[in-house]
């Protein structure tokens, strides 16, 4: 459940593609999401953890820092991160953008 302590991010994943990427908006049904394309094929949950991992790296958090919330069989999934530093709000905003360095 989120709190004050965490920040909740709408991910659309694009699983089996041949470059990885963060980067990019998707007006999805979780609302503005995050677009995160991963190399891992969408079984048993390898996509999902490739994800993970690639947003944590991404935030610049740990992997242990991003938690999956829901979405475990969809490609529109929400993650928390468990204490978010500050600007974080605001990295997250220009990824979706496609304003991040």
């Amino acid at each position: 459940m989120p709190t004050d302590d965490t920040l909740t991010v709408a991910v659309r994943v694009k699983p089996g593609v041949s470059r990885p990427r963060v980067g990019g908006c998707f007006a999805g049904p979780l609302g503005p999401a995050l677009v995160i394309a991963v190399t891992a094929p969408a079984v048993d949950g390898r996509a999902t953890e490739a994800a993970r991992r690639a947003l944590a790296g991404a935030l610049g958090v740990r992997p242990a820092a991003v938690a999956l919330r829901t979405g475990a069989a969809s490609r529109d999934k929400l993650f928390l991160v468990d204490r978010p530093g500050p600007g974080l709000a605001e990295l997250l905003r220009r990824l979706r953008d496609g304003t991040a360095g």
